[in-house]
């Protein structure tokens, strides 16, 4: 069995080999601290779009055509439900007509889903 690189293969007490997995890069406590910082940004961010989605200050339509950077990973679920009058099966119902799963990100949509979901949320 050959190994892929970065992979390691160990000899089991069974007859199979264990794989291990590759280990991941350590970070100074600086790198850390600066990716917190970047996260809590794009919480915020987040947080402060779905609010004006919520009053009606910013359009979807305007969100999903050209989604900012700090939107490029949420997932679409999340600001559906952002939505005025959308819930939990509302946003369900919408992602299933579009065909769209519920674990995808903005950034992830094709332009025949987003195209579809702009539609029916006009609808």
């Amino acid at each position: 069995m050959a190994a892929e690189p970065g992979w390691a293969i160990m000899a089991g007490m069974g007859d199979e080999p264990t794989v291990s997995l590759p280990h991941t890069p350590t970070r100074t406590e600086q790198q850390r601290r600066e990716a917190l910082a970047r996260a809590n940004a794009v919480r915020t961010l987040r947080s402060q779009l779905k609010e004006r989605l919520k009053r009606g200050e910013e359009r979807i339509e305007n969100v999903l055509n050209s989604p900012p950077e700090y939107v490029h990973s949420a997932k679409v679920v999340e600001l559906l439900m952002a939505l005025p009058q959308v819930g939990p099966v509302r946003a369900a119902r919408l992602l299933e007509a579009c065909r769209v799963s519920a674990s995808k990100t903005v950034i992830g949509l094709t332009p025949r889903q987003r195209a579809e979901l702009l539609n029916r949320l006009q609808a």
